[in-house]
């Protein structure tokens, strides 16, 4: 029983890191939080559904069509609405409410292109998971893991160790700054979205393999990811993994103890906590600025 619940933990936690990524991205260069970002998740899953099992396309090119049609939707939505928003010196928070806004809208065109009724992305019939000293794990829980840890991974050397990731976090501690140095600030965020938005996909294609899809379900899994990121420290990589860690444990020893419903409560719970006195995350300081 003890097996089985770690491997649940990180089956979630792959899922709350990868999101959280993803939404990192977006957010360290763009200095808002992208609420629409949970309809990414969503259009990720749906796209694949709708080339492999509706349209049957061979599954790995409707996974790569899934992921460049949702990348560019992604780019345009911050490029159309969000940048012109930006440019005219909007508060942050007339930000995140239009952002709502494109959440609302997109799931809105979701439900009402696909419907409300849940879908499965299916590869063939279900079978008995992999049994592991008397825990079960299936096939495609080791794909998700796997792919994810492998995401996750690359994410953190790419933001650490390229030119790029470099530039992006230059334009995060400041855009003013890094302009003046020759860093094109709008360039950066525009790709900072493109990457973003196709770890999103790839987690809403994951999350269709592993259980069922809906035109809300990227809003919960994007809090968790949110929730991750502000117990580790807004804007700090390496934070958000071990608030994923953290999240991930507390809301399944909370399943293992009380019951699955207070899942989400004990995410919220601990938001709550940290907000009061952690605001900072576990770290408990800022970010040291980027040299340019």
């Amino acid at each position: 029983m003890i097996l089985q619940l770690i491997l649940n933990i990180i089956l979630s936690f792959s899922f709350i890191a990868l999101v959280g990524i993803s939404f990192l991205f977006i957010f360290n260069t763009s200095k808002y939080y992208a609420i629409h970002h949970a309809s990414i998740i969503s259009l990720g899953g749906y796209f694949t559904w709708l080339f492999f099992n509706d349209s049957n396309f061979p599954l790995c090119l409707a996974i790569i069509l899934s992921i460049l049609l949702t990348t560019v939707i992604g780019i345009l939505i911050q490029f159309l609405i969000f940048s012109k928003l930006q440019n005219k010196k909007k508060d942050s928070f007339l930000l995140i409410i239009a952002s709502l806004g494109v959440y609302i809208i997109i799931q809105n065109l979701i439900s009402l292109t696909f419907g409300d009724d849940s879908k499965i992305i299916r590869t063939g019939e279900i079978t008995a998971g992999n049994e592991l000293l008397g825990a079960y794990i299936t096939d495609f829980q080791i794909t998700i893991v796997s792919v994810s840890l492998v995401l996750i991974f690359c994410s953190l050397l790419f933001i650490r160790y390229t030119r790029i990731g470099q530039k992006m976090r230059a334009v995060s501690e400041n855009e003013e700054l890094s302009m003046i140095f020759g860093i094109n600030s709008k360039k950066i965020i525009l790709l900072s979205f493109g990457i973003g938005s196709a770890l999103a996909a790839i987690a809403g294609i994951l999350i269709g393999f592993e259980s069922k899809i809906t035109p809300s379900m990227g809003f919960g899994i994007l809090f968790y990811g949110v929730v991750a990121m502000i117990i580790g420290g807004v804007g700090n990589f390496n934070g958000l993994i071990g608030g994923a860690l953290i999240l991930a444990t507390a809301q399944h020893l909370g399943a293992y103890y009380i019951d699955s419903k207070w899942m989400d409560a004990i995410a919220y719970i601990i938001l709550i906590l940290f907000l009061i006195w952690k605001p900072l995350g576990f770290s408990g300081k800022r970010l040291k600025k980027v040299e340019l």
